[in-house]
């Protein structure tokens, strides 16, 4: 196109794409979406490289991109297209060059990713774009011709920072890549400090937001924590010693104290981790060491979910420019729990220079609000959960329950660090927590009054070391109720159980249901029952998240990033890898979104001789159209359950024999590796906020009631979950209820699975022809 030519001859939208401030583990993931979505919307797509500085430069800076450029970007940290600081973008003069440049390569939808300044930026370049127009035709540097098709510039953003330091959206693109390197170095001082009984001191990033600071502490269980938001005042070194000192006197053998590098009291002084060191050497003479994480917070590998979320918002962006008019506000695209949604930028980017002014303005309670909806709370229940041993929150005694717990069905990540929290909220509360080991067969076995065995009361200390265990320390097995109603019935009574906390998968959902259809016939069944849903299969009905499923999808992304190393290495080779989750698809989906599969096979859609056919001719194709890339490597994700017949080894097989020695397949079955390692951090955060607020619903809800009120209450067997945007209680039984209405019991999965339209940006990013028949 010369510089003459309007987007109306040419016929096509251009989208550019760049990336701008510090770079964060999914902005690849995003210019690969934001691409690939451009070309299947029949648009051209750009680069800019090096952030603004490229927009200024113009030029060879702002590159024409192609399907086949973005291979490989999802899982590859930093930036490939760059970032660097550009002052000269601050200057009207350096704005009126970009705005040339733009206009000179028929570009005005604009893709932005970055922090609040970034951001700010943008929309500044976006207000002013027809005053720079109308200058640059003054100036006589374009004519009214050349300017003419591009009198509006649409811009999108998308929120990328390691800080999450952005209000208005749960999560910035790279802030849980960056909080799974600093729970993976936690983890490992951990095992050193307890080794030696040693205090460390750990500081993470964060100049003027305390989210990774926060969330690193509650992901690993740490003793005390210092944030910008809500600094400890002049009498942090007592308040510390005392916490401190509590949990060495219930027998912990370390000391993790996490601070962020913005740490301050209420003063505004500042508090750096050398002092704490001094205060935990000099007061308490522990043998301490600090550690300073720095910049390998910044780097390394997209998590699965910075590869879900950089993906979405990607594809979202793209479809926001296209959509957008003149008398839009710039949107920027953010997240609320499993929800993709449109923001408008100047109000995010006003909440967060709020949430600053709070803290110079030593308003704590605005800053702590201002983060975002869950902040204070998380931070809240942190406190109280590193202080079991006060009486000050605990409530009256004839409010306070016994409260079971119990792991039903296959162990799955998240299960302890649940159990954690839950037993830690019991005890600050005044209630008694139950451990029920080994399942419904272990309350089974043990169904006398002796205070051994497999139902015992569970003390703090038992559980404290829990928040990284994965697995489950209480034992768990797929033994439902029915297997001897009359005797749990019993157990429920000589144990004098006043609610049931049940963590587990469908096999919990079932439990829970047997329980409460057998409330008539026995009376000790007739307690407050509540599931929270732990399992990698994610199949539990009344949630879009189950605990457990996204340790699992990271799992699986790293075991399909060497695999695609392998295929690489090995030349036009082509990895079938199956996944667990029964009659489930969302380990096969999920995956394949986050690795960029070729195809994702599923019991929904099963797989047929015409799928395969289809299928083949792609991969033949693709690796004709290579260009020098043949030694890419290719996979297909295939459920357990897609189909009875094309097994895995059978689709390889068949794939082997139709590449007639051009290409080749392989079957790899993780099996039950999916189900092992230590929880992620969004597994251990969304357990111990779920967990706590089973137990407080159960508390607000039943506490203090007569049986007669819990039974009345639709809600006394309930399940918690995440829907769209929003943390629900549903209530299992009742003509609206789970299990009447949302209940596949054949195929154990709920009728509903909003994670479904998933499938289908899988096949427009990975270019999978669309089926004709």
């Amino acid at each position: 196109m010369t510089s003459g030519e309007s987007i109306s001859s040419v016929g096509k939208r251009r989208i550019a794409v760049m990336t701008s401030g510090g770079d964060s583990q999914g902005m690849n993931g995003v210019v690969r979406a934001v691409v690939r979505m451009s070309i299947h919307m029949n648009c051209d797509a750009y680069a800019v490289l090096e952030g603004y500085e490229g927009l200024v430069l113009g030029g060879n800076s702002i590159k024409r991109m192609y399907w086949d450029d973005v291979r490989d970007y999802l899982s590859r940290g930093g930036t490939l297209i760059g970032t660097k600081r550009c002052m000269a973008f601050y200057e009207r003069s350096g704005r009126l060059k970009a705005a040339k440049n733009l206009v000179l390569k028929g570009i005005n939808a604009l893709v932005i990713c970055g922090g609040d300044g970034s951001l700010t930026g943008a929309d500044r370049f976006r207000s002013e774009w027809p005053s720079l127009l109308e200058e640059l035709v003054q100036t006589q540097q374009l004519s009214p011709e050349q300017v003419e098709p591009y009198r509006h510039l649409n811009i999108c953003g998308l929120l990328g920072s390691i800080d999450n330091d952005m209000s208005g959206t749960d999560a910035t693109i790279g802030c849980y890549s960056s909080l799974e390197r600093i729970c993976e170095m936690v983890d490992a001082v951990d095992d050193t400090a307890t080794s030696h009984m040693r205090a460390f001191v750990i500081e993470v990033m964060g100049r003027n937001c305390g989210w990774l600071a926060l969330m690193a502490s509650i992901a690993t269980g740490a003793d005390y924590v210092f944030i910008p938001e809500k600094p400890p005042g002049q009498d942090w070194p007592e308040e510390m010693c005392e916490i401190v000192t509590s949990h060495r006197q219930f027998g912990k053998r370390r000391t993790i104290i996490i601070i962020s590098e913005g740490a301050q009291d209420t003063q505004l002084e500042k508090i750096t981790a050398d002092q704490v060191v001094k205060v935990l050497t000099e007061q308490l003479h522990l043998d301490t060491r600090r550690t300073v994480l720095g910049h390998i917070q910044r780097g390394g590998l997209p998590s699965f979910y910075d590869r879900w979320l950089s993906t979405l918002q990607g594809v979202e962006a793209v479809k926001a420019v296209l959509e957008a008019t003149p008398q839009t506000p710039t949107p920027v695209i953010t997240v609320r729990e499993n929800k993709i949604l449109r923001s408008d930028l100047q109000e995010c980017v006003r909440l967060t220079k709020s949430a600053a002014k709070a803290i110079q303005a030593r308003d704590w309670n605005a800053a702590m609000k201002l983060r975002d909806a869950e902040f204070k709370e998380y931070f809240d229940s942190y406190k109280l959960t590193t202080s079991p041993e006060s009486t000050r929150l605990r409530i009256p005694q004839e409010h306070r329950v016994r409260i079971a717990i119990i792991h039903v069905g296959a162990p799955a990540a998240g299960m302890n660090p649940a159990t954690r929290a839950a037993v830690a909220y019991c005890l600050s509360r005044g209630h008694t927590p139950i451990a029920i080991h080994n399942g419904f067969p272990g309350l089974l076995r043990h169904h006398d009054t002796k205070p051994i065995g497999s139902v015992r009361e569970i003390k703090w200390i038992d559980v404290e070391d829990w928040a990284n265990e994965g697995g489950s320390e209480l034992g768990t097995n797929r033994g439902l109720p029915s297997e001897d109603m009359a005797k749990t019935a019993h157990c429920f009574e000589v144990h004098r159980l006043e609610a049931l906390f049940i963590i587990g998968g469908f096999e919990a959902f079932a439990s829970a249901s047997q329980i409460r259809n057998n409330r008539d016939k026995y009376p000790s069944l007739r307690i407050p029952l509540i599931v929270l849903p732990a399992t990698i299969s994610n199949n539990v009905p009344g949630t879009e998240y189950s605990l457990g499923s996204d340790t699992c999808l990271n799992t699986l992304v790293g075991f399909c990033d060497a695999i695609r190393q392998s295929a690489s290495a090995s030349r036009r080779r082509v990895f079938v890898v199956e996944t667990q989750g029964g009659y489930s698809g969302y380990l096969a989906t999920m995956t394949g979104l986050a690795i960029g599969a070729l195809a994702a096979y599923t019991p929904d859609d099963g797989i047929d001789l015409h799928t395969l056919t289809r299928d083949i001719d792609f991969i033949r194709k693709s690796f004709q159209n290579d260009q020098g890339a043949s030694r890419a490597g290719k996979i297909i994700l295939r459920n357990e359950r897609a189909s009875q017949i094309y097994t895995t080894q059978v689709v390889a097989d068949v794939i082997t024999a139709e590449g007639r020695g051009r290409f080749d397949a392989r079957a790899a079955v993780p099996g039950h590796y999916q189900q092992g390692g230590r929880p992620s951090p969004i597994d251990r955060i969304r357990a111990f906020k779920l967990a706590i607020k089973c137990i407080q619903f159960l508390e607000d809800t039943f506490a203090g009631k007569s049986a007669d009120e819990i039974n009345s209450n639709p809600l006394n067997a309930t399940i918690i979950g995440i829907q769209g945007s929003e943390v629900v209680f549903s209530p299992m039984g009742s003509d609206y209820g789970l299990e009447a209405t949302q209940t596949d019991w054949g195929a154990r999965l709920p009728r509903n699975q909003a994670w479904r339209p998933v499938r289908g940006i899988i096949d427009i990013l990975s270019g999978r022809p669309e089926d004709k028949e």
